[in-house]
């Protein structure tokens, strides 16, 4: 049970992940990234990216007609026409000009992930852009040279403009970039490892700057923490039923097949595995009912993991799109401006994502909230000597706000526009605040998760010498090598942060996660 539940992966069977027309997956990414893949292009991507480079040149030698974006201006200034001898310097000024974010940094886990998703999206042969940008893209990626970017700026429409224009800084010679652990300018990081500048082409700056991969790397890490706090809450829920001496019926497979959403029977079915052969749950009860927060489980976390799933479907699409805009179709002699730019398909998800993910929080809180009640034979705030010890009250405080700022949090982004570019672009997605506030709603869950595991390990000593299943006995046992039994009130904000930490080291196999 043990190791079907827990497996931890060492083993790297490659080492470059090759670029190219294969579905690329949120697993994969984070096989990706865990096992410090590097990047290469494939032939197959390689021959798609020049074939559509060499159609744009010999387009623009013969063609005398506005091409947007290509020799116009941008956003309301589509209309004025530019010179041929002035392309370059239209797409390393729009780079430039746009790079207009502030606020905090993008951690640069994400902004790993950016890069990642850009050269992806630029691979498919419809963006027009240089072998050579592309090339250096990966050259960043594979030597960590990870471009400042900033949280604030994006309306998750147009592309997400700002963010990716200071992505794409560094590719002329500009802005800063964190390399052997420092912050420095990105020139320097240029000279010492003996790169020129990219001379951008005609389109070049508007394929980097037009897309989604703000909101999409965003959203791609936090459905991996998603994901992993999805399958924690139940684990750590379980603890908690135990805890409460809940009861073992409201998990038997025969209710959930009588109303089958798939994360309803996936939540029971892991409850039942969890608890095989468990002393206190097979132990005769005194109580004929659970609250909602024990007996609700299967269908409050199952409800959150079919909208997990939702997500992941949305931005397993997006991921594997092409988002700049205008699209280059060299077979067909097309160049089609359009609106593969607007992010509201990953705007909708996001919201949804983190109401989800809310919700786990919410109920988590409530299960703390009954351990420390002083009810069914456990002691008023799981401690010895209540009163002259407060034990666990204050840490259900802290759960209960962070709680309540997620709701706070939870509110949809996606339901507000504002008109910019003088009306040209007058309705916009604003998934770039969906991404950033739900990254932060994830975070805040694992910090409630970590509360309600203090307390539910704390709780389950008090229904010793019986004991849990192998598996659960087995986590605890690795969970107390952190944080021990408290026997009188101590420094609690210690124990919350070895918590978190706990919850966040802690891997698991990605087949338990699908």
């Amino acid at each position: 049970m043990f190791a079907e539940f827990w497996a931890f992966k060492n083993v790297k069977m490659e080492s470059v992940h090759y670029i190219s027309s294969d579905i690329l997956t949120i697993e994969k990414i984070d096989s990706i990234i865990s096992q410090d893949l590097k990047l290469a292009l494939s032939e197959e991507a390689k021959v798609l990216i020049e074939k559509c480079r060499t159609y744009l040149d010999k387009k623009m030698e013969t063609n005398e007609t506005p091409i947007y974006g290509i020799n116009t201006g941008f956003g309301s200034l589509c209309n004025v026409k530019i010179s041929d001898e002035n392309l370059s310097k239209l797409q390393e000024n729009l780079v430039r000009s746009h790079a207009c974010g502030t606020g905090e940094e993008v951690p640069h886990e994400v902004v790993k992930i950016m890069l990642l998703l850009k050269i992806q999206s630029l691979s498919y042969g419809h963006s027009g852009v240089q072998l050579a940008t592309v090339e250096r893209l990966i050259d960043f990626y594979n030597n960590d040279v990870l471009p400042v970017v900033y949280q604030l700026g994006s309306l998750g429409a147009s592309g997400d403009l700002a963010p990716l224009a200071h992505l794409s800084l560094p590719l002329i010679g500009d802005g800063e970039v964190y390399y052997d652990g420092f912050r420095q300018p990105a020139q320097k990081v240029l000279d010492k490892l003996g790169y020129d500048h990219i001379k951008l082409q005609s389109k070049e700056g508007l394929a980097l700057l037009n897309g989604t991969q703000f909101m999409s790397a965003y959203g791609v890490y936090t459905l991996m923490k998603a994901s992993k706090l999805s399958y924690l809450a139940d684990v750590i829920g379980a603890i908690s039923l135990e805890a409460f001496d809940g009861r073992i019926e409201p998990f038997t497979d025969l209710i959930h097949l009588v109303r089958p959403h798939k994360g309803q029977i996936q939540t029971a079915e892991r409850f039942r595995e969890l608890l095989e052969d468990s002393e206190i749950i097979n132990q005769p009860k005194k109580h004929v009912q659970d609250p909602y927060s024990f007996r609700c489980i299967p269908q409050v976390h199952g409800a959150s993991k079919d909208t997990i799933d939702y997500v992941k479907k949305v931005f397993r699409t997006e991921i594997n799109s092409v988002t700049d805009n205008p699209n280059i179709f060299a077979t067909e002699d097309l160049i089609i401006s359009g609106g593969n730019f607007h992010g509201q398909p990953l705007a909708l998800a996001l919201d949804f994502l983190g109401i989800a993910v809310a919700e786990l929080g919410s109920i988590s809180e409530r299960r703390t909230y009954q351990l420390i009640s002083g009810l069914r034979d456990l002691p008023a705030f799981l401690v010895n000597d209540p009163g002259l010890n407060s034990g666990f009250m204050i840490p259900q405080y802290t759960a209960a706000s962070i709680v309540s700022q997620n709701k706070q949090l939870a509110t949809p982004a996606s339901i507000d526009s504002i008109v910019s570019s003088n009306g040209q672009e007058d309705h916009v997605s604003m998934g770039a605040n969906a991404a950033t506030k739900t990254l932060r709603i994830v975070e805040n869950l694992e910090r409630i998760l970590a509360i309600e595991l203090l307390n539910a390990s704390q709780a389950i000593e008090f229904r010793r010498p019986l004991k849990s299943s192998e598996f659960i006995e087995s986590f605890l046992k690795l969970y107390r090598e952190e944080v021990s039994f408290v026997d009188e009130d101590r420094y609690l904000h210690l124990d919350i942060e070895k918590s978190i930490l706990f919850i966040n080291s802690f891997q698991i196999d990605s087949e338990v996660l699908n």
